[in-house]
């Protein structure tokens, strides 16, 4: 068979415009089919295209294969959808993820569509991890998103995950395909965005009640940040189903094709681990800590990447609050043990314990007063920790809600999405949040 792979000029598309995607083959002829991903994969449209080959490029530069333009039908539903190219003949229904001949797309809604939640889409994070033409933003200070990869269809960097060995952390399918199939099997009704749309300051002022994110949305601009941050204390509520979250700034240049990240201090030596370093000038927590908008940071948390880790569960703190609502849970019962719920990432708030031995944030690391601390899980000393001030507070995950003018919780954990389906706690408190907020 030919060899075939490719990638979309920009990560979405309004539903109703055109999408140029650039594609590469040895083929005469070649097919793209696309999918939408939901409860199913729905196959939604088929063209074909000749063919015409091109070498592959850095990492760093936009690799400018031969371009095709697809006018998305107006009719398509806000989702993400994958283009499986091919060149003979294949299943009925190809697998979705893969490492080549797979392209991500985010198609929104052409107008405001009355839905009341909005899944963000971390395209950031996973060009961040993928590693195609050579580099990532672990072995280099800018990459582009002009490149195979960014969700499915290129290399990624990172162990395998012991808990799933099915698709690499650093996808689509890892932890969002899951999660967003999740949503549709249970009828809860959700629009669709990239990060970069939110940097672009897109659909946040379109009326939705509810931003959502889950499994590992670590890559974050400025301006994502600031847009986020003004939905939120419009009123806007914020469901962060995941950890490690906003913890690199990404600079995305003036043609939103290339992202930078400066991870290193000033001289620092080869083969530093910057999450353990202090001076990194994109370490978002040492300029503008995450928490004020969060309520929680990777660093008063950590990670365990290389194999099984001790199976962790939060212990619940206020099994009265409306988050716990049906799920049987009592004070002092632990979610998600079985499941190895804390991790592979998780995030922390420094805390201390009140009259009657709850805990509550201390805000000396930016985490506003009006953070509720839910649950707890303490962090065994074989975990990777990233680096944080000097604190007397323990290393603890922090299942938690931070009421501003509107509402954020965080999961605290990015294998939330991994426990939805097998999880009947984890579940009903994903429904209470999403219901409640939205």
């Amino acid at each position: 068979m030919s060899s075939i792979n490719g990638y979309p000029a920009r990560p979405s598309v309004r539903a109703g415009e055109v999408i140029r995607l650039h594609i590469a083959t040895s083929a005469a002829r070649f097919r793209v089919d696309f999918y939408r991903w939901g409860s199913t994969p729905q196959h939604m449209a088929r063209i074909e295209w000749p063919g015409r080959a091109a070498v592959p490029g850095r990492y760093d530069q936009d690799w400018q294969w031969p371009a095709y333009d697809f006018h998305v039908p107006h009719n398509w539903q806000s989702g993400v959808y994958i283009a499986v190219l091919s060149t003979g003949s294949r299943p009925s229904t190809p697998p979705m993820d893969s490492r080549e001949a797979r392209m991500l797309l985010v198609v929104t809604p052409s107008a405001p569509s009355g839905r009341k939640v909005l899944y963000k889409i971390p395209v950031s994070t996973y060009h961040a991890y993928n590693t195609a033409g050579g580099g990532s933003l672990y072995s280099a200070s800018r990459v582009t998103m002009r490149r195979p990869g960014g969700g499915v269809g290129g290399p990624v960097k990172g162990l395998p995950d012991p808990y799933d060995l099915t698709s690499p952390r650093q996808t689509f399918a890892h932890w969002d395909a899951r999660f967003i199939s999740w949503m549709e099997e249970n009828g809860i009704e959700s629009d669709y965005c990239t990060d970069l749309d939110l940097h672009q300051g897109r659909h946040l002022d379109d009326g939705y009640r509810l931003l959502v994110s889950a499994g590992h949305d670590e890559y974050w601009s400025a301006q994502t940040r600031r847009h986020v941050t003004a939905f939120r204390n419009a009123g806007g509520n914020v469901a962060n189903f995941g950890a490690n979250t906003c913890w690199w700034r990404v600079k995305v240049d003036e043609r939103d094709v290339g992202l930078e990240c400066s991870k290193f201090p000033p001289g620092a030596p080869v083969g530093i681990d910057p999450d353990s370093s202090h001076g990194c000038p994109d370490h978002w927590w040492e300029s503008d800590p995450e928490n004020a908008l969060l309520g929680a940071s990777y660093r008063n948390g950590g990670g365990h990447w290389d194999g099984p880790r001790a199976p962790l569960g939060f212990t619940i703190t206020d099994a009265d609050h409306w988050v716990f609502e049906g799920t049987g849970l009592k004070t002092g019962d632990v979610l998600g043990s079985d499941g190895a719920l804390i991790g592979y990432e998780c995030d922390g708030a420094a805390y201390e314990t009140d009259e009657q031995g709850r805990p509550r944030p201390t805000g000396k690391d930016g985490t506003p007063e009006g953070f509720e601390i839910l649950g707890t899980a303490q962090l065994p000393s074989d975990w990777n920790f990233a680096a944080r001030e000097a604190t007397s507070s323990p290393r603890v995950a922090t299942l938690g809600l931070l009421r501003a003018t509107g509402t954020v919780f965080t999961a605290a954990t990015t294998d939330w999405p991994r426990l939805l389906a097998t999880d009947p706690q984890v579940e009903a408190i994903t429904r209470n949040v999403i219901t409640r907020l939205s």
